[in-house]
């Protein structure tokens, strides 16, 4: 059972009673003012109780539950270098990778001037290299299920001290199918325990979810569930299949956009989306599943950094990446789940900047366009543009004839083979099928050209 709160929104970080470390922190990384989220979320996580919030995407959810977490942490906090007076005391569960990343970037940016210590393990990489750290001892663990069920079947952490749980994008975590080991975690966790709950969307699995694991929890939305942001301004081009890659090229060029995520379904097309616009000099690299974790790193601060213009990725990507002031999002195909288009837009008109949101939708993508009308209880906007097709391709266009060509100065694609005359001009004549003529023919040669044969060898005496 859930309560909804109204929090009256403080105006600067000083009045949510967070200690000076932190503040200083806070100031150091440029932040002043709260969002709405974090005014509302961070009163009621110090309180103790169990939260379930949630807020579009780009709206400060990690510092929401961050920041609270660490208030809560620090009279704790020491300087010892025992690993035993360092315990897991607070456990963040993320869906992805990327997300796990930025979160624990987070949490060091907002804990430099504490003793407390954070680590984050994720799959995709040597576990190896990640043990060493836990047995120094870390008060804050930010991990994927997978690879965090790896560490406690090899015995390389525990998790009886944990007193805060935070599940982040809870309802993605769902829709990848972390239940069952959702619930061989939560199995390990002392029951006496605060859980906060984040997510942009709440589906009826995620409220079971709050029910199932969450003892009377406090409910803030400072938006409308599933609701897209009215900074992105979104629109969708109809086209066929055929013709969608043609119009991704066309609108990466008129717009000389800097920075675009390219959504796709499948790992496939992402990776031959990116090979054809690197082929057509726009500079771009895929992240997907297949894609080794030092791939991906590599290809997302590449395109952080500028040097990657269009960031062609699968719905991986949808969560957790947060990139500074991104201005377009190309829905190159619309997800199946409505809940997942919210998300890949979310990722362009964060933090009360403007962006743009663009749909290809082809025919047979119709039902799942109505489907997300329907979730986010609006229509998008539809449009019609005109493909642009160069009349002919440099590398196939035949050049005209001239009045003065001839045919033998023509050029063509066929090839026009010169036959060789053989040294024997007999090799030469016509083949001919008449087998009496020709072998009267040869006797009367043999008989004539006869060459005399020595006696010895049983010629004739001459």
């Amino acid at each position: 059972m859930t309560e909804s709160v109204n929090i009256d929104i403080p105006v600067n970080f000083d009045s949510l009673g967070l200690a000076p470390e932190l503040l200083k922190a806070l100031t150091e990384s440029g932040y002043t003012t709260p969002t709405p989220i974090q005014s509302q979320a961070i009163p009621v996580a110090l309180a103790g109780g169990d939260l379930m919030a949630g807020a579009q995407t780009g709206t400060g959810k990690t510092a929401a539950f961050a920041l609270p977490l660490l208030q809560k942490l620090l009279p704790l906090a020491s300087s010892s270098a025992s690993p035993a007076k360092h315990p897991i005391r607070a456990l963040i569960l993320t869906p992805t990778r990327e997300l796990a990343i930025q979160v624990e970037e987070s949490i060091k940016a907002y804990a430099k001037h504490t003793p407390l210590r954070s680590l984050v393990v994720y799959g995709g990489v040597d576990i190896k290299t990640q043990t060493p750290q836990l047995k120094t001892g870390i008060e804050v663990l930010v991990a994927t299920p997978g690879r965090l069920l790896d560490h406690i079947e090899q015995k390389t952490l525990q998790l009886n001290q944990v007193q805060v749980l935070v599940l982040d994008e809870a309802d993605r975590m769902l829709d990848m199918g972390f239940m069952p080991d959702l619930k061989r975690i939560l199995a390990l966790l002392p029951k006496q325990r605060q859980t906060l709950m984040f997510s942009a969307t709440f589906s009826n699995e995620i409220k079971k979810l709050a029910d199932d694991f969450l003892v009377k929890p406090q409910l803030i939305e400072v938006a409308r569930s599933n609701a897209t942001n009215d900074n992105v301004t979104q629109k969708v081009y109809q086209v066929e299949q055929s013709n969608k890659e043609a119009l991704l090229m066309q609108i990466l060029k008129e717009a000389d956009a800097k920075q675009v995520i390219v959504f796709t379904k499948t790992k496939i097309t992402a990776s031959r989306l990116s090979r054809s616009l690197e082929r057509t000099g726009i500079a771009a690299d895929a992240i997907h599943g297949d894609k080794t974790q030092q791939e991906r790193i590599k290809a997302l601060d590449a395109f952080k950094a500028g040097s990657v213009t269009a960031l062609i990725a699968t719905d991986v990507a949808a969560r957790g990446l947060d990139i500074t002031d991104l201005p377009m999002v190309i829905n190159y195909e619309i997800p199946s789940a409505p809940e997942d288009y919210v998300h890949r837009i979310g990722r362009t008109g964060r933090a009360g900047a403007s962006g743009i949101a663009i749909s290809f939708v082809s025919s047979d993508e119709e039902k799942y366009l109505l489907e997300i009308e329907k979730l986010i209880k609006r229509q998008i906007p539809k449009e019609t543009v005109e493909i642009v097709r160069p009349s002919t391709k440099t590398s196939t266009a035949k050049p005209k004839k001239s009045a003065g060509d001839d045919a033998s100065t023509s050029h063509t694609t066929k090839r026009v083979s010169h036959k060789k005359k053989s040294a024997d001009p007999w090799f030469d004549q016509p083949y001919e099928p008449n087998l009496q003529k020709t072998t009267a023919n040869s006797r009367a040669s043999l008989s004539t050209n006869k060459a005399p044969v020595a006696a010895l060898l049983g010629g004739l005496k001459s």
